[in-house]
């Protein structure tokens, strides 16, 4: 597609680079593609997540590394707690304040969650409470209460399929 656009000199030569750099890139991504896969389908608690809506291999394997041994939580606000998915809370006496989610825990946890909620928000078992708070919050509030269902949904999955983190060779 972008080989066949009429583009000055310099930018055809900036495209035809960045092609040639596509190209040089494709065959290592698609050999971890592969470990990817190869990896997840030796995991059952990676099979028992992708049931869940938005969640691929990919983030179902970000979330098996990220969170490890579900059985740590008593509880299943705790995962959503430890990946900063919560608001904070100021409170003095009478007076509650609910802020921003704390961010605390893991980046990368909470990136492929929010990354998920993206697809998950559009799935029937999600949409209606999207709307609901997109209407009240605002999109982006909205989105990161999807990704805190999510790792609730993955923490109920997880102790549900009571499997055991599978040991990583090495």
């Amino acid at each position: 597609m972008a080989e066949g656009l009429d583009l000055p000199d310099a930018s055809r030569i900036v495209v035809d680079q960045l092609l040639a750099v596509l190209d040089a890139l494709k065959e290592p991504i698609d050999a971890l593609d592969r470990l990817l896969a190869a990896r997840a389908r030796d995991d059952p608690r990676v099979a028992a997540l992708t049931r869940l809506p938005g969640v691929g291999i990919l983030t179902a394997l970000v979330i098996v590394t990220e969170v490890g041994d579900i059985s740590r939580f008593p509880d299943a606000r705790k995962p959503a707690s430890w990946a900063g998915l919560t608001p904070t809370v100021r409170s003095s006496d009478l007076t509650v304040r609910h802020g921003h989610i704390s961010k605390q825990g893991s980046a990368w946890l909470r990136w492929i969650l929010c990354e998920a909620a993206q697809t998950a928000k559009r799935s029937p078992e999600f949409v209606d409470t999207y709307q609901a708070i997109a209407h009240r919050r605002g999109k982006k509030i909205a989105t990161t209460a999807i990704a805190r269902k999510l790792i609730t949904r993955a923490y109920h999955v997880l102790q549900e399929a009571d499997i055991e983190p599978c040991k990583r060779p090495r």
